[in-house]
């Protein structure tokens, strides 16, 4: 009897531990198959990359930071586990909830939105000390931002 309650606490905490926080990791990006699944462009600039990491571990992937929100703002976020944007200044996937972003008109990126990731306050005011002026976002600011031109209809 005494095994039988020792086994059964044994799987009881295994199951339990299978209940925890699950984390949503970004994968790699392959520039020669992966295209954006907004603009259908191929992700050939990988620091401006972004992606969708869904509760069942499919992910999608998208070129530029305004074609990733604009699947967001178009589908919920009710699937989604993480969404990654890579970092401008040190090319590193960040968390898009996470980050700061700087819009400019004038900054490049590859769809043209002109919308920069930072995962700091410091990173961003070190860029915009370099490289000129432009407008402070967090994410709550990007479900209601202008994305400009590209509508992609």
């Amino acid at each position: 009897m005494k095994r039988l309650l020792v086994i059964s606490t044994i799987i009881a905490m295994m199951l339990l531990a299978g209940c925890g926080n699950k984390e949503y990791k970004p994968k790699e990006i392959s520039a020669e198959t992966d295209v954006c699944e907004i603009c259908n462009m191929t992700i050939s600039h990988m620091d401006y990359a972004g992606q969708i990491v869904f509760k069942n571990n499919d992910h999608l992937v998208f070129d530029d930071l305004g074609c990733l929100m604009e699947y967001i703002i178009a589908n919920g976020e009710s699937e989604i586990g993480a969404a990654y944007i890579k970092d401008e200044s040190t090319n590193k996937w960040i968390n898009v909830k996470e980050a700061v972003y700087i819009y400019e008109a004038n900054y490049w990126t590859p769809m043209n939105y002109g919308v920069l990731a930072f995962a700091s306050q410091e990173s961003v005011e070190a860029y915009m000390n370099e490289n000129g002026q432009g407008k402070q976002l967090k994410y709550d600011d990007l479900i209601t931002f202008e994305w400009g031109i590209h509508t992609h209809e």
